[in-house]
């Protein structure tokens, strides 16, 4: 049996062949998002439920399908940077800031990298759009792990989603819904972690 957060497999027309059953099942996750259809001979005497490790670029395909459709009441969305890049690894996210707080009406991009290791291990964050949060590198702009307990407890069901929509409960939280932000229109550059120069904007 997989490890937690594995998909769990839909059986679906069983045909008896001798001691075993031959199925045609789809590959999905804890919410039951169809992913990838494939033929299985499984063993039915010795297993009740199959995990299976879905592969990454699976993953990565359906959340991009996720994306593309929309997300809740459109303030979290995100997509692909280049639809070329074939290990799609560079996202832009976009959060818009939650009412009644200093981020209400502000536009926040990020960008997100998810390495070969993902899901295993998430995505690199980083906000491109300047902004002051308690888990943010105020240089950088990046989202520091250990401040952030969605990154800091990582699990593999977890997605970009989830992120963007962490990140933006976090604008309400206490220590952040009235925290001083930098003015909007401000574009001043900001260093990243290997010295390059990042233009931010406020829209």
């Amino acid at each position: 049996m997989g490890s937690e957060g594995s998909a769990v497999v839909g059986v679906h027309n069983a045909m008896v062949l001798g001691g075993f059953q031959n199925h045609s099942v789809y590959l999905a996750n804890k919410e039951d998002h169809p992913r990838e259809k494939i033929n299985l001979d499984l063993d039915m005497e010795n297993a009740s439920v199959i995990f299976i490790h879905v592969p990454r670029n699976f993953r990565l395909l359906e959340e991009l399908e996720r994306g593309e459709k929309g997300i809740g009441d459109g303030t979290v969305s995100y997509g692909m940077d280049d639809a070329d890049d074939i290990y799609m690894q560079s996202w832009t996210g976009t959060i818009i800031g939650p009412p009644n707080t200093v981020h209400e009406g502000r536009i926040y991009q990020l960008k997100l990298f998810c390495g070969q290791d993902y899901p295993d291990n998430p995505p690199a964050v980083k906000f491109q759009t300047r902004i002051n949060m308690t888990c943010v590198n105020q240089e950088t702009g990046v989202v520091e792990p250990s401040l952030f307990p969605m990154l800091a407890t990582w699990q593999r069901e977890h997605t970009m989603e989830d992120i963007l929509t962490q990140l933006k409960k976090e604008m309400m939280s206490p220590q952040n819904r009235k925290l001083s932000q930098p003015p909007e229109g401000n574009e001043e550059p900001r260093m990243d972690q290997k010295g390059l120069v990042v233009k931010c904007c406020i829209l």
